[in-house]
This record gives structure tokens, C-alpha cells and sequence, in this order.
């Protein structure tokens, strides 16, 4: 059973970008988590770095404690842009990350298998998630994800099945406003998001970045972080 199909879930916590250089700030999200009881969670790891042998064993030691190790793109980085909705997505949301948008339907399915062949090749095992960058699935249909080793896809609006192509919607937070251009639009995504909630859209999604609690929005996460622990949101 998937963590967020377990009956009576709150919430599903994932910290994104997990590459060589972030590994002590997920190390403090972790142990922040951990003091609240939220846990365990999701960690989308980004395979196409240059990832030491020490830092492989970091990941086999959370994954120990019972995280998930999920994938997550491959270098977290576009070269280029391709076409004008990339483009528009680039300015508004993703900026240089969204890998997905920069590829046709063979080349996303490539990245994904090379992505999931990653883990397996340095004695990891990886959960049955995957999370495009910037969560942009791109120009690949739904029907050719059933031919993909991931089960589960997570988007904006919530997690795509594989096997049948289905959006099943649910609710998500983010708090990843490194400007101040990006705060009251982060703010207005999670108060409508919050609503659904409490609606019954639940359990929630949580998308925790490693510099979160650096930027303008590190109050609201750790206020949310602390409700999280002892009440649904």
C-alpha cells in the first residue's frame, strides 16, 4: 500500500532536490521532521550528479530508517529551452529545472528509465514514485507511462497511475519562495490548498525544498511543520 493510501494519513511529506551538495540541509529537514513525529518521508533524489561513495551511503542509511528513496529527473537542469510554453513555464515556475520540458515523449521516457536504473546500480532501492522536476510531466502521454518501472507519477494536481493513465487529485503545499515576488503567490497556492483540505481533498501533500527554511516562507513552513504533528492542517 502506498503511504498515501493508508487509511487515516494526514499527510505525505517529500523533500525534493536530494543531490550531493544538499545532503546536510535534507539532514535538518529530516531531523525537524523527526521532532514533530512526521515521518517517514519521501526523498526525491536527483541520480545524474556526482555522487561520492560516502554521500551513496547517506541515502542507504535514511533509507535504513525507513525514508523512501524516490526519483526525480536526472540533473535537475535544462541546457536549453524548448518552445514558448517551456518558455512561459521557465519565467513563471521552473526557471532552469524542469528537465521534462525540454524533451520530446522518447527522450522523458529515456530520462525516467535512466533515472530508476540509477538506484539500482548502486544498491538502492527506490520506491515506486517519480517526480518530475518542477513537477512538469511534458509532452509524454499518459498511456506510454504504463511502460515505465515508475507505478506512481506526481504532478501539480496530484498522482497520475501508470498502469491506468488516471489523475487521482489531491491536495499539495509548497513553500519555496526564494524572492519576494514569489511569496504571496506560494501563499494564495497554499491557502487554496489548505481549503480543499478541509474540504475533504486530503491526505495532504507536502513538498519541503532544502533552502525552505531560509527563505521568505520559512515561518509558514515551520508553523505548518508543528500543526502537522499534532493535528490535520
Amino acid at each position: 500500500m502506498a503511504e498515501a493510501d493508508r487509511p487515516g494519513r494526514r499527510a505525505v511529506v517529500s523533500i525534493h532536490d536530494v543531490m550531493p551538495d544538499t545532503l546536510s540541509r535534507v539532514e535538518g529537514l529530516l531531523d525537524l521532521l523527526d521532532n514533530h513525529g512526521l515521518g517517514p518521508v519521501d526523498l526525491l533524489v536527483v541520480p545524474g550528479l556526482d555522487w561520492h561513495p560516502a554521500q551513496i551511503d547517506r541515502l542507504r542509511a535514511w533509507q535504513g530508517t525507513g525514508h523512501r528513496l524516490a526519483g526525480h529527473g536526472w540533473r535537475h537542469k535544462v541546457d536549453h529551452v524548448r518552445g514558448w510554453k517551456h518558455r512561459v513555464h521557465s519565467l513563471l515556475v521552473s526557471r532552469d529545472v524542469a528537465e521534462h520540458l525540454a524533451l520530446d515523449a522518447d527522450g522523458i521516457a529515456a530520462l525516467i528509465r535512466r533515472c530508476h536504473g540509477w538506484f539500482g546500480a548502486h544498491d538502492l532501492v527506490v520506491s515506486d514514485l517519480y517526480v518530475p522536476p518542477a513537477w512538469a510531466m511534458g509532452a509524454i502521454p499518459r498511456a506510454r507511462l504504463k511502460d515505465l518501472p515508475f507505478r506512481r507519477h506526481e504532478v501539480f494536481g496530484g498522482i497520475l497511475d501508470a498502469r491506468t493513465g488516471r489523475l487521482r487529485p489531491s491536495p499539495m503545499m509548497g513553500f519555496e519562495a526564494d524572492t519576494g515576488g514569489r511569496v504571496w503567490p506560494v501563499r494564495l497556492f497554499n491557502a487554496v490548498n489548505r481549503a480543499w483540505v478541509a474540504a475533504g481533498g486530503g491526505p495532504l501533500r507536502v513538498g519541503i525544498h532544502p533552502y525552505d527554511l531560509e527563505y521568505r516562507l520559512a515561518g509558514d513552513l515551520r508553523r505548518v511543520i508543528a500543526r502537522l504533528g499534532i493535528m490535520p492542517v
